[in-house]
């Protein structure tokens, strides 16, 4: 084999490798599904979670080999529409939201179609946004709310108060989806760049919570970014309405203009 063939055999294997993770994804997204069929929602919900990290790498993965293609991000969002919209809306419905007749079906369905749409736009938004911020709540972390939710409570044990809260949760989310809310991407976080010790500090806390009380970190961390679009709109609308009822100082007059 010479160099040329090598080298071609290399490229070949970059432009693959992101999708390996792509099909992790649905492998993940799947499996969730089965395990739910199965009653073993916890691990269901965990699955859902890690698919979400799998998601993160295979993007990250492509724009650091230079390996992006119109292929991969329809291959990406297609995969996305099964792991992060049909998955979670379909082991929440097993999960114990099935007691309410219309609802608990009707619901789920409205989730997934709120994610197909939402990656949608994202598909068509790709190169026209700032890449700093997503429009609209990401499918992985709305899912991510879900299975949070089922992780903190894997048996419900047929309390209706928390399977409407399921159901509001599974709308908010959606509608989130949908929204025009704008969502820090985190793709402006440079893992090169040396950190001190305010950022290193909260690090730690946070990987610390996530060991030990992984049932409650994760709801509040998947209910803060979900609430951060929505307080990031009030807060820029407060400072606009601010900034336009302070009145602008007239213009000084030239030192010529000046009369004794």
């Amino acid at each position: 084999m010479n160099d040329f063939t090598r080298a071609r055999a290399r490229r070949r294997a970059a432009y693959l490798l992101p999708s390996v993770f792509t099909i992790g994804n649905i492998l993940l997204g799947f499996f969730a599904i089965v395990l739910a069929l199965r009653g073993r929602f916890w691990i269901a919900a965990v699955s859902i979670m890690v698919a979400g990290v799998v998601d993160t790498l295979d993007g990250r993965l492509a724009r650091l080999l230079g390996t992006e293609s119109d292929f991969g991000r329809e291959f990406d969002s297609l995969a996305d529409v099964l792991t992060f919209g049909l998955s979670p809306a379909l082991v929440a419905h097993l999960w114990g939201i099935d007691a309410f007749p219309r609802i608990g079906w009707l619901v789920p369905l409205f989730y997934v179609v709120c994610c197909a749409t939402r990656l949608a736009r994202f598909n068509v938004q790709t190169g026209r946004i700032d890449s700093r911020w997503f429009v609209g709540l990401p499918s992985p972390a709305a899912a991510g709310g879900v299975a949070s939710f089922i992780l903190f409570t894997p048996d419900p044990g047929g309390s209706m108060p928390l399977l409407a809260a399921m159901v509001g949760a599974l709308s908010i989310l959606g509608a989130l989806m949908v929204s025009n809310f704008r969502y820090w991407s985190f793709k402006s976080i440079d893992l090169r760049k040396p950190r001190t010790y305010r950022v290193a500090l909260p690090l730690a806390a946070g990987v610390v919570l996530l060991a030990f009380y992984p049932e409650a970190f994760l709801p509040a961390l998947a209910a803060v970014y979900a609430s951060s679009g929505p307080l990031q709109w009030v807060a820029r609308r407060f400072r606009l309405s601010r900034d336009a009822g302070t009145p602008t100082p007239p213009p000084k007059a030239p030192a010529g203009d000046a009369t004794s």
